[in-house]
C-alpha cells in the first residue's frame, strides 16, 4: 500500500477524532453530570450538519437559476436536488422524536446553564429561510426586535449579504415569467378557462345556499369566503388587481408567473410540462416539510418548557406557533388548487401548443 493510501483512511478522511471531541457538556464543567445533555448536544450538532448540506444543495440550485434559460437537463438536476433536500427534511423531523425521549424534568437539569444560547441563534437555519425566499418583512418579530439582534457582527453581515441576493423564490418566479406559452395566437384560452371556473364557483355557491342543513349564519360566512375566493380568482386575469394583492401581501408571484403556474398545474400531463410540474410540486413539498418541522418543534417546546420564555429570551412556544402560518414562501402554488377544474372540463389547448413549447426547449438545448 502506498504512503498516500495509508494517509487517506476512514478515520482521517472524516476527521472522526475531531468530530467526537466536539461534545462538551456544560453541566460537567459545573461539577454535575446531566446525562441527557449529551443527547441534546449531538442532536443539535447533527441538525447543523444537515442544514449545511441543505444550503450546499440550495446554492447549487440558485446558481442554475441565475442562467437566462434553463434547459430540460438542468431542470432534472434542480428537481433531483430539491428531492434530496426533502429527504433530509424527513430526517430532521425524525430527530425530534429522538430528542423527545428526553423528559421535561431531564431537560431542567441543565436548561438554565444554556442561557443565553438558543436555537433562535442558528445562523444556518436563518440562511436556509433566506435562501428559500423568506422576506425580512414577513418575519415574526418579538418585542419589535430583529432576529439579528441575537447575532454577533460577523453573523449579521453574513445574513445581510444573503438577503441581498436572489432567493429560490426569486429564481422560480423569474423562470416562470419567461415561460413561452402564455400567449395563444387565435385562441382565447384564458377567456374560456375563466368562464368555466366562474361557473364552477357559482355552482358551489348555489349548493351551500340551497342546503337546508346549513344555518343562516354559516351561509353568510361561506358566502363571504366564496366572494373572497372569487375576487382572488379574477385577479389572476387582471394585472392591476393582481398587483394590489401583491402590495397587500396576499400574493407573491408576479402576474405572468401566476398564470404560468396555473397552466403547468392544469396541463401537467403534457410531456413538456412534466418537469415544470414536478418542480412546483417539489417546492410545495419542501415548504410542507419545513412547516411540519416548525409545528413539531413548537409542540416539543410546549412539552418541554410549557409557555416559559426561551433560553435566548424569545417567547418560546408562542413565537414558534406564530411562524407556522405567517412565514410562508410558496403558498401561491397551494392557493391555485382552489381554481382547478376536472380534466374533462378543461379547455382544449391549440394543436401547436406542445409543438411550439417543444421547439422552445430544443432551441435552448442547441444554444447550450
Amino acid at each position: 500500500m502506498s504512503k498516500k493510501n495509508k494517509e487517506n483512511n476512514y478515520q482521517d478522511y472524516l476527521r472522526i477524532n475531531d468530530l467526537l471531541n466536539l461534545q462538551n457538556p456544560i453541566s460537567e464543567k459545573n461539577g454535575m453530570i446531566a446525562h441527557e445533555e449529551m443527547l441534546f448536544i449531538i442532536t443539535h450538532q447533527v441538525y447543523e450538519l444537515w442544514f449545511k448540506q441543505i444550503l450546499y444543495e440550495l446554492d447549487s440550485i440558485l446558481t442554475i437559476f441565475q442562467n437566462d434559460y434553463i434547459v430540460e437537463k438542468e431542470m432534472g438536476v434542480i428537481n433531483s436536488r430539491i428531492l434530496r433536500i426533502i429527504e433530509i427534511q424527513k430526517i430532521l423531523l425524525d430527530q425530534i422524536t429522538v430528542l423527545e425521549t428526553m423528559t421535561p424534568l431531564d431537560f431542567l437539569e441543565f436548561r438554565d446553564l444554556l442561557v443565553p444560547a438558543s436555537g433562535f441563534q442558528s445562523v444556518q437555519f436563518r440562511l436556509l429561510e433566506i435562501k428559500m425566499g423568506l422576506k425580512s418583512s414577513d418575519r415574526i418579530f418579538f418585542e419589535k426586535q430583529s432576529y439579528k439582534n441575537s447575532m454577533d457582527s460577523s453573523q449579521k453581515q453574513i445574513l445581510s449579504k444573503a438577503e441581498k441576493k436572489p432567493s429560490l423564490f426569486d429564481g422560480v418566479n423569474n423562470w416562470l415569467n419567461r415561460m413561452p406559452f402564455l400567449d395563444f395566437e387565435g385562441f382565447k384560452f384564458w377567456d374560456s378557462y375563466q368562464k368555466a371556473v366562474s361557473q364552477s364557483l357559482q355552482n358551489q355557491k348555489n349548493i351551500f345556499l340551497k342546503d337546508s342543513t346549513i344555518s343562516l349564519q354559516e351561509k353568510k360566512q361561506l358566502e363571504k369566503a366564496h366572494n373572497i375566493s372569487y375576487k382572488n380568482f379574477i385577479a389572476i386575469f387582471d394585472n392591476k388587481k393582481h398587483n394590489v394583492l401583491v402590495k397587500n401581501g396576499k400574493r407573491r408571484l408576479s402576474y405572468k408567473a401566476m398564470q404560468a403556474s396555473l397552466l403547468i398545474f392544469l396541463y401537467r400531463d403534457e410531456p413538456v410540462l412534466h418537469l415544470p410540474f414536478n418542480l412546483l410540486t417539489n417546492l410545495i413539498d419542501m415548504e410542507k416539510y419545513l412547516t411540519s418541522w416548525r409545528h413539531l418543534h413548537s409542540q416539543m417546546a410546549l412539552r418541554m418548557i410549557g409557555k416559559k420564555i426561551g433560553t435566548g429570551g424569545s417567547p418560546g412556544y408562542s413565537y414558534l406557533k406564530t411562524t407556522l402560518e405567517n412565514q410562508k414562501i410558496f403558498s401561491d402554488f397551494m392557493d391555485l388548487t382552489s381554481y382547478f377544474l376536472p380534466r374533462s372540463k378543461l379547455p382544449k389547448l391549440p394543436r401547436n401548443f406542445q409543438k411550439n413549447l417543444g421547439f422552445y426547449y430544443a432551441r435552448l438545448e442547441d444554444n447550450k
